[in-house]
């Protein structure tokens, strides 16, 4: 089988992002993260051999000196020195786990550095994805002429009706093509001019380089999941962000705050950080709740809240993203970000629902045992963590545990 991944930076932004601020600021520390597959989905036979292949010829990838070269120039506010530590990784097969069962469901963890292994989830996912539809068969019945058509229309509607969008949607993509195509169709849509809205650019680096757009994103849950396993999650959020604005200096600015809740997040996010990061986040369910709590928040530190920036990013189509675009325009500065309807919208084509979390972390490798830490989102149907771990973290925070 060809190899899925051909591009050191056929990778989302944000993996980059927050690998520059955990050497910057957790030089030393190491992780443990583990496939979950929210549908209990049977793969096919063999799944988990031709994955471990996939996975070993990731080895084969370098970063090039065009990819550098566009990083440098649409990324400026990544420190210079990310580039030589980018210029001298190599993934190592050795740090990932794969088996399947019987049944032929699937399990895969990482093991090492958190600087090492943090760039490994969305290559694997995206291998993950389409590796599933190409051994099931159903890669073949894949129409990209009529998804391009669907792409360009999803653009002209969003753009016509006021939206600020970008891509993201390469971890559970159809395919490799399947994005490209998107991002291509949608870029050029943009250019046509057909309404106020706009086509900012994609997550996806290598895309973005390619179709000479912006590359989007900032963070994951993941930086405050292994802040709380070292720390506790109390205060998760507030160190989080101090270690962000020590590593971008007031760039980078929009934090995704959900991954213990609006509640501790709003007792940690004081003035000074209100008026630092441009904006929040939602990957919420209810995003109309999260908006009106958002806007509370900054009206009660007197911050206009239509100055700040806040980006959907939940389960997004272009239908809720323009009831969306109605609701939050007169309430702050909207915009979306848009995965899986994007790069896997096909007829009788189910995506799959697949994640990978940090599960637990140690602050330096000379301590001789992992803490565990969890997430425990809002939507408690994105809670990750075993259960002892979950009740643990929900006790410490006060929250409600019936």
């Amino acid at each position: 089988m060809h190899q899925i991944i051909q591009h050191f930076t056929d990778d989302d932004l944000y993996k980059f992002t927050m690998c520059c601020a955990v050497i910057d600021n957790y030089p030393r520390t190491r992780v443990r993260y583990k496939f979950i597959d929210r549908n209990n989905t049977v793969y096919p036979a063999g799944f988990a051999d031709e994955l471990r292949r996939q996975i070993a010829a990731l080895e084969s990838l370098a970063v090039t000196d065009d990819e550098i070269d566009f990083l440098r120039r649409r990324c400026s506010y990544i420190p210079a020195w990310f580039s030589t530590f980018l210029k001298g990784y190599r993934y190592d097969s050795r740090w990932v786990r794969v088996e399947q069962d019987s049944e032929g469901h699937l399990s895969i963890e990482f093991e090492g550095n958190w600087s090492d292994t943090i760039l490994l989830e969305v290559k694997v996912l995206a291998i993950v994805s389409e590796l599933y539809y190409e051994m099931t068969g159903e890669a073949l019945a894949l129409d990209y002429d009529s998804f391009r058509t669907r792409s360009e229309e999803k653009a002209e509607r969003l753009i016509k009706a006021g939206c600020t969008f970008a891509d993201m949607g390469t971890r559970r993509r159809a395919s490799f093509r399947a994005q490209d195509t998107a991002v291509e169709a949608m870029k050029r849509t943009d250019a046509s001019g057909c309404g106020p809205g706009r086509f900012i650019g994609t997550s996806n680096v290598y895309l973005a380089m390619k179709h000479d757009t912006m590359p989007i994103g900032t963070m994951a849950h993941e930086i405050v999941s292994a802040i709380a396993g070292m720390y506790g999650p109390q205060m998760a959020n507030n160190i989080a962000m101090r270690a962000w604005s020590h590593t971008y200096r007031g760039a980078l600015g929009t934090f995704l705050y959900d991954t213990y809740g609006w509640r501790i997040f709003s007792l940690n996010f004081s003035e000074d950080f209100a008026n630092m990061f441009k904006g929040l986040r939602v990957d919420i369910v209810d995003n109309r709740e999260q908006l009106d709590l958002i806007t509370e928040k900054y009206r009660s530190l007197n911050i206009d809240p239509c100055s700040k920036q806040v980006i959907f990013s939940n389960a997004l189509d272009t239908d809720r993203a323009i009831e969306l675009q109605r609701y939050a325009a007169d309430k702050c500065i909207p915009s979306f970000g848009i995965g899986t309807h994007f790069t896997n919208d096909f007829p009788g084509v189910k995506p799959l629902n697949i994640v990978i979390k940090l599960l637990a972390v140690k602050i330096t490798e000379s301590w001789p045992f992992f803490c565990e830490t969890c997430k425990l989102s809002e939507d408690k149907g994105k809670y990750s963590g075993d259960i002892s771990t979950v009740n643990r973290f929900r006790e410490a925070l006060h929250l409600n545990m019936k």
